[in-house]
């Protein structure tokens, strides 16, 4: 009598179980979600660094503007860029160097020129939806206001 289900390939010959699919299925959704999630992160880094060098621009731009004024004089200025995403502030202040003697100041009040600090403070929003700030500052040397 002949069997009435016949294998449909020899013994050696066999394909993958259910069992063996889905264990494999199962895997493979683990990297893909793995990979994923590396390549959100990626992007969500990119994104940051793009901000973070939009504000650089912009407060080196700044800082630059305020340092070209001629002549020097203590002021503050405000404003926004790139449609009111990063607000900054400069400011120019008469700038005496930390751990200078009194004496050398005092000598420095003879002198026409004096030291300016010009600061750009930058204010932009963080990926994470906080605030992120930083600020650039320089010196240059300009004249004093007679008094």
């Amino acid at each position: 009598m002949q069997d009435r289900c016949p294998n449909l390939a020899p013994r050696g010959h066999r394909g993958f179980s259910l069992l063996e699919v889905l264990v494999a299925f199962v895997i493979l959704s683990l990297v893909a979600t793995a990979l994923f999630r590396l390549f959100s992160g990626a992007l969500n880094n990119a994104s940051a660094a793009d901000e973070y060098s939009r504000a650089v621009l912009v407060a080196e731009s700044v800082l630059a503007e305020a340092s070209a004024v001629k002549p020097l004089r203590e002021a503050s200025q405000t404003g926004a860029a790139d449609d009111g995403r990063i607000s900054w502030k400069t400011t120019v202040a008469a700038y005496v160097p930390p751990g200078m003697p009194a004496e050398f100041d005092r000598a420095a009040d003879a002198l026409a020129l004096r030291l300016f600090r010009i600061t750009a403070e930058v204010t932009f929003a963080a990926p994470s939806g906080g605030e992120r700030r930083f600020d650039l500052a320089t010196t240059r040397i300009g004249p004093r206001e007679l008094k």
